[in-house]
């Protein structure tokens, strides 16, 4: 990844200047205060070197006024593809 996790303000990593907040499983990222957000879901892991990472990830982009209204989804293998396909998804999304 070319681009770096980096903190904000002690509190919250960002990748391409948005917030990225995990909770187990899930990773949301962006702002709120925008149109939509995505979320992406690890479905599956995979060993490499003894170390367990993501595999294949669910990627939903969600209404932020209801994040039940899904505005576009599919899933990727690996959590780069799923930052990169979800990322111009949601760029799309919310211009």
């Amino acid at each position: 990844m070319a681009e770096e996790l980096k903190l904000v303000e002690g509190k919250y990593l960002t990748y391409k200047g948005v917030p990225v907040v995990r909770e187990g499983s899930t990773i949301c990222y962006g702002d709120k205060n925008e149109k939509c957000f995505l979320i992406l879901e690890i479905m599956s892991y995979k060993t490499e070197n003894r170390q367990q990472i993501p595999d294949k990830i669910l990627i939903q982009v969600v209404d932020s006024e209801d994040p039940n209204k899904i505005i576009k989804q599919g899933d990727k293998n690996g959590l780069s593809e799923a930052l990169k396909f979800g990322t111009a998804w949601l760029d799309n999304a919310n211009h």
